[in-house]
């Protein structure tokens, strides 16, 4: 509770409205998004209750569309390479010269959570040179699988290195098991005339079969632990990543925990406050016999800058809040 002040401190000219006055019932997602004409308008109809859920949704496309201006959005290759360490949610806003007063950041944590991870394991170091790809497993994706395209701003976020993510959980809708995708353009803004529009051999992010891109992902249903096997013989991880994870709340992580213990291989988790960070930390403690190494829980500067709403907890709970590691 004493970090209340830091978890609610962002640069954006809708902080107070998106953490302080949802937090008080002021404001609520609904009426945020009525306000920027962004209620249950594509990516964003999953961001309230008024949207559908993954379990529900039966959509093979990729939403591609920002529906926003291309001044409000990364729609497009960077104006400058990346050249830093972004660090916070301003330094990644100064790079893609985008204004404080853009919404994008409320889609983009997941995307920016998997750059941050990639930072704290050091990965980029060891990427094999030969292929120049860093392999990510992902594991208990929910909403995530209604807002992929956004992770086509991992190209912008690593030039010159292929992304690939397997994404396993039990969110997965059965007929997406096994299913491949392509992110081959950014996400497009709503200007008719913007280069974005031309700048892939297609207007949409579809799903594909195999064909070389920037990202690439596949799909897999069920649980990590019964799946990973069959995994790894194409694609070993650099790393795993587990967004909003609940550890603690979940017994079906106990097996997956003692798989990646036996992979050897880095892990960041997050989650959405820190008391839940923290009994998770214990939990990964007491199945692996160690201490966490990397990182311990510390604030994710790239959580998302909307705290949760209607939360059980009397707590500052945001998506993405908290990180650590083993």
């Amino acid at each position: 509770m004493r970090s209340a002040e830091v978890l609610h401190d962002f640069p954006f000219t809708f902080s107070k409205e998106a953490t302080l006055q949802v937090c008080e019932k002021q404001v609520t997602r609904c009426s945020f998004l009525m306000t920027r004409r962004l209620h249950l308008v594509g990516m964003w109809k999953y961001e309230c209750s008024c949207g559908t859920s993954v379990a529900s949704s039966d959509h093979l496309r990729i939403i591609d569309d920002w529906n926003l201006p291309s001044t409000l959005c990364p729609c497009c290759e960077p104006i400058t390479p990346i050249s830093i360490c972004l660090r916070s949610w301003k330094d990644y806003y100064e790079w893609r010269c985008l204004p404080l007063h853009s919404p994008v950041a409320l889609l983009l944590h997941w995307t920016l959570t998997v750059y941050h991870a990639i930072q704290l394991a050091t990965i980029t170091r060891s990427v094999d040179g030969s292929s120049n790809k860093i392999h990510i497993h992902y594991l208990g994706p929910d909403k995530e699988l209604l807002q992929l395209a956004g992770f086509a701003e991992l190209h912008a976020l690593f030039p010159g290195i292929q992304v690939h993510m397997e994404l396993v959980g039990p969110a997965v809708p059965q007929f997406r098991d096994g299913e491949r995708i392509d992110l081959r353009s950014y996400v497009h803004c709503v200007e008719v005339d913007c280069s974005c529009k031309s700048s892939s051999d297609n207007a949409s992010l579809l799903v594909s079969h195999g064909r070389n891109s920037a990202v690439t992902m596949r799909l897999h249903k069920g649980f990590y632990h019964d799946r990973y096997k069959e995994i790894v013989k194409e694609s070993f991880p650099h790393l795993i990543i587990a967004s909003n994870a609940g550890i603690a709340a979940y017994s079906s992580w106990l097996p997956t925990i003692e798989t990646i213990k036996e992979m050897d291989v880095p892990a960041i988790f997050s989650d959405y406050c820190e008391e839940a960070a923290h009994l998770a930390a214990c939990c990964i403690s007491s199945v692996t016999n160690r201490p966490l190494r990397l990182p311990q829980v510390q604030l994710n500067p790239f959580r998302q800058p909307m705290a949760v709403e209607d939360s059980a907890l009397f707590l500052p709970c945001y998506s993405n809040c908290f990180v650590f590691g083993m």
